[in-house]
């Protein structure tokens, strides 16, 4: 029987990367020209595989709308293959919601269309998500193909016990956290094996003895794939010229040009049952550590995070609001967040959210996150204003100035909300606007606080009165600005309940509340009831954990390093040793000191080289592998200047920091570490619908010096008896450090993009003004759990809305959904565009059976699948292991 050679014909196509967006773009449009006028040339011609991306019809159309109908002709006819995915992202550094977006959007376009090719496409991805399986499944799709990962080693060889991460075949199968199983599809060759086949005998001899022979080694039937393209390859021409050929020089072979579809149903039909599996994410553990690509995390941080205050907002904010006022108003703004998602996920590519690109790409990639981000904003004040007309404030004094504190999040939240109330306002059609500020302006101070709707009074921070300029936008009529007096209050909020509100009031006259102080020595102790801090002379910390009676010391060391590397991959500089902290002395300035909260500035400089030397450059135009440079840090330094505020909040172990630097210095890594002096083999980190539990040793084949990793909210280190979580906002690299210390970077500068090439990028040296965000958080053996949403939360700011005194059919005080699950993290609260349903949806963050009860107004919903569509099974009481659960509510 002779072996049969699929031959697929595609681009692997990234919108940006190299070169600027429309600069790949206009070579996406000649792509597409040459492709529709192929079709009908050549009826031998059997398909493009378009990459696995719909985004790429948006992108020929704008500039091509006329062949919308031609477009249309080639999907019909099958000789254009398209989806299942909206874009080909980079899955680590996505949230969780956002990975589920760009299938539903996906799915939806491609059955715009037509049929998608029901293949989870991820051939380029930074490793690949151990969820991958699940979310799959639950989109109805029973393979993946990716191109990194997992090590091939050969069609003879057996794989050792110890190398989990390898895989004898090209073929495997594939299994997630949760057990779930997909057929995976390994680019062993790459997905150019058969990129320019040759149509010439003695040309198309060489070629393909070499690349069966190659196939051969790894495939693990006779169904050999060959992928006829590259990034941004042009459509050969004369496929079906070279494809004759080979027939006629291998009569042992019979070549064709297929799609994935017929190869994947050829292959899978035919696997041997031997055919191993690999399980769980797959990101080189088995390689030399140096090209998994995990640095991409730290490159250009600031794109980072923007992608998680665009998220956030989307996600955790906008959508929960705006289904909450669904129930107000009978609409949901479907199309709005469409576009939102779309704008956002146009920076979701690898070469894009990971930061490896040129400049020119990542100079654009801003205005696409802040108008995502203004949509968001706007789609806010939206269902704020929707809720504001139906809320209950009829119990508060009609003298007073109510307000509302939302939390939007899926867990229990506290920390500060933070509201301007208007006190009294005057339109510029009552006088001229110089005069209507100084009317205001010269009236008598006054005192206020702030009650709940029981009369009980909340110890704000509320400012002095201030006068300032606004305006209105009424629905139904012109502007109206206005001069307006205002107070702004910082509320502490306690543990408010996941899906919440509560209404407060403002009213005039002084606080009852005594105030107490945390804080102590001049600014360097800061205590409560469960933890006190100590900030020693050199800036670090220790701390001691009331509650277990645990201590940890040099805590917030901050370690700088050279960078000679480039935006893929971190190297430091032979021989060179950390400058740290430590060896510097502190100043502390009290900031805050309340009952409720108490804040300090700690001020450390620590003196660091003001780039890489000239090899450096040297090196970089002669294109030297990063792994091969003699290049070390200039013998000149300037001071760095490292400011960091410390939040520590009354009823609350954990600990917020905010540290603010400006860079002025190239080619270095600045990293903030947190020792444990715990001895143990794993940790705990937060991907995609998982808390993935990670080694802290490298495999045996591991050359790398440093083992980076990714993660979104957190990472865990800690044993039975206690553990450390560092909570984070877009700082998506960390390390384990000699099996003990927590490493997070906040800044990695680098000159250069790497790879093929030599291209300079200044700007990712990401000189200026930055600011990170991030917290520490103690715990004792299983309430580790509790950390974990204690970061989520804190990624999740509270929302807040003046409301009018007013008798409304919504209560003063509510939990919109009722969540029982110890371990349940929700990621979404929306609605179905399929029919307004209400739904919800998270992960089971452990690794065994949990009970969860969601209920609304006591309806316990239903369960759907990934894509919100209703499955046939019911809603089981226990969750299974890892298991992702979305549920839908119907509306009363």
């Amino acid at each position: 029987m002779k072996k049969k050679v699929y031959i697929i014909s595609h681009s692997h196509w990234d919108r940006e990367w190299y070169m600027a967006y429309e600069q790949h773009h206009m070579r996406l449009v000649e792509l597409m020209d040459d492709l529709l006028e192929l079709f009908e040339t050549d009826p031998d011609f059997n398909s493009f595989h378009l990459d696995g991306q719909t985004i790429i019809l948006d992108d020929y159309l704008q500039v091509r709308p006329e062949k919308q109908a031609a477009i249309q002709k080639a999907i019909d006819a099958g000789k254009l293959r398209i989806g299942p995915f909206y874009i080909l992202q980079d899955d680590f550094l996505i949230s969780s919601e956002s990975n589920v977006r760009n299938m539903l959007i996906g799915m939806e376009e491609s059955r715009k269309w037509g049929t998608p090719v029901m293949l989870g496409y991820f051939p380029d991805t930074f490793g690949n998500m151990g969820q991958t399986p699940q979310m799959m499944k639950q989109v109805g799709l029973e393979a993946a193909a990716f191109g990194r990962g997992v090590k091939p080693i050969g069609f003879d060889n057996q794989v050792l016990e110890a190398e989990n991460y390898s895989s004898q075949y090209s073929e495997m199968w594939w299994k997630g956290a949760d057990q779930s199983e997909i057929f995976g599809l390994l680019f062993a060759n790459w997905y150019s094996n058969g990129n320019e086949i040759p149509a010439e005998k003695e040309a198309a001899i060489r070629f393909w003895d070499q690349k069966l022979a190659d196939a051969e080694q790894y495939a693990s039937t006779d169904h050999l794939l060959m992928m006829n393209g590259v990034d941004h390859q042009p459509v050969q021409k004369d496929i079906s010229k070279a494809i004759r050929l080979a027939n006629d020089l291998y009569p042992d072979y019979e070549f064709i040009h297929s799609n994935f579809t017929d190869y994947l149903k050829a292959v899978q039909e035919d696997v041997p049952q031997e055919l191993g599996a690999v399980e769980g994410e797959l990101t080189s553990q088995e390689t030399d550590g140096w090209y998994t690509l995990a640095n991409t995390a730290s490159a250009r941080v600031y794109l980072k995070q923007w992608n998680t205050k665009v998220q956030r907002q989307l996600e955790n904010v906008t959508e929960p609001l705006a289904a909450m006022a669904y129930e107000v108003t009978g609409n949901y703004p479907h199309d709005q967040l469409d576009y939102a998602w779309k704008t956002l996920m146009q920076n979701h590519p690898h070469d894009s959210i990971c930061g490896c690109s040129v400049d020119s790409v990542h100079r654009e990639m801003i205005p696409r996150f802040e108008k995502a981000n203004e949509v968001g904003k706007y789609l806010t004040q939206e269902a704020l204003e929707q809720l504001a007309t139906a809320i209950d404030t009829s119990t508060f004094s009609k003298e007073s100035y109510p307000f509302v504190v939302f939390n939007t999040g899926g867990m229990p939240k506290t920390g500060s909300a933070e509201i301007t109330l208007e006190l009294e306002r005057k339109r510029f059609a009552e006088g001229s606007p110089e005069e209507l500020y100084q009317e205001l302006a010269e009236q008598p101070k006054k005192h206020y606080h702030v009650e709940t709707a029981d009369k009980k009074q909340i110890p704000a921070l509320i400012s002095e009165e201030v006068v300032s300029f606004g305006y209105d936008l009424p629905k139904d009529r012109f502007r109206v600005p206005y001069m307006k007096k205002s107070v702004t209050i910082e509320l502490p909020i306690h543990d408010m309940p996941a899906f919440s509100w509560e209404t407060f009031t403002l009213v005039e006259g002084a606080s009852e509340e005594k105030q107490e102080s945390m804080i102590a020595q001049a600014g360097r102790s800061l205590e409560n009831q469960q933890v006190h801090l100590t900030i020693e002379e050199n800036g670090t910390l220790t701390l001691l954990d009331k509650t277990t009676g645990q201590t940890f010391e040099e805590l917030l060391l901050f370690e700088d390093v050279g960078d000679i590397g480039n935006e893929y991959i971190f190297k430091q500089p032979e021989g060179e040793k950390a400058i740290l902290s430590k060896n510097q002395q502190s100043t502390v300035e009290i900031i805050k000191d309340t009952s409720e909260i108490a804040q300090v500035k700690v001020t450390v400089t620590i003196d660091i080289p003001v780039s890489a030397d000239d090899r450096l450059e040297k090196e970089q135009q002669m294109v030297r592998e990063f792994r091969f440079r003699q290049a070390q840090r200039s013998k000149e330094t300037k001071p760095l200047e490292i400011t960091t505020l410390i939040t520590l909040h009354a009823q609350s172990k954990k600990i917020d920091f905010t540290t603010v630097i400006d860079n002025q210095m190239k080619d270095h890594r600045l990293r903030v570490l947190f020792p444990t002096k715990l001895q143990v083999e794993q940790h705990e980190a937060d991907s995609i619908f998982e808390v993935v539990t990670r080694p802290n040793q490298v495999s045996a084949n591991w050359e790398n010096p440093t083992n980076p990793q990714h993660q979104h909210a957190f990472v865990q280190l800690g044993d039975e008896q206690r553990g450390l979580t560092i909570g984070n906002f877009g700082l998506n690299e960390y390390e384990i450090v000699d099996g003990k210390t927590i490493a997070v970077t906040l800044l990695r500068c680098v000159g250069e993009m790497g790879d093929w090439g030599y291209f300079p990028t200044p700007e990712a040296q990401c000189l200026g003004v930055h600011q990170f965000d991030y917290s520490l958080e103690v715990h004792a053996g299983e309430d580790k759990f509790a950390t974990y949403k204690h970061a989520y939360a804190a990624q999740i700011p509270f929302s807040t809305k003046q409301l009018p005194n007013q008798v409304g059919k919504l209560s003063s005080k509510k939990q919109y959904l009722s969540i029982k699950g110890e371990t349940f993290a929700i990621t979404t609260l929306k609605r179905s565009k399929l029919n307004d349903k209400l739904v919800t949806r998270g992960f089971n963050m452990s690794s065994h059976l949990e009970s969860l009860q969601l209920t609304k107004n006591d309806s316990k919903g239903k369960l759907l699948n990934l894509l919100e569509e209703e499955c046939q099974e019911t809603i089981d009481s226990m969750l299974r292991p890892y298991e992702i659960r979305t549920i839908g509510f119907e509306e009363e």
